[in-house]
């Protein structure tokens, strides 16, 4: 666990990216522990992802897509 001095406090850069890492830091005072900083837990919101299906079908209907078999003609190959 990382600990700060009360001099080091100071330093709010070091002290900022401890608790955004989700570390709990210990406060000192003459080498002595008083406290504990615990950072505030963020709840992490599920991503919503958007309907792929529904937009293809908005976009193309039911319009099937050849797009690798149109490539493999252009090219020349099987």
């Amino acid at each position: 666990m990382p600990s700060v001095n009360m001099r080091q406090l100071r330093d709010t850069r070091r002290l900022k990216a401890w608790l955004r890492a989700g570390k709990t830091v210990e406060l000192r005072d003459r080498d002595r522990p008083i406290a504990r900083i615990v950072p505030e837990k963020q709840e992490e919101k599920p991503v919503k992802w958007p309907d792929f299906a529904a937009r293809r079908q908005k976009i193309f209907g039911d319009q099937v897509l050849t797009i690798v078999d149109d490539l493999i003609k252009d090219r020349g190959r099987f």
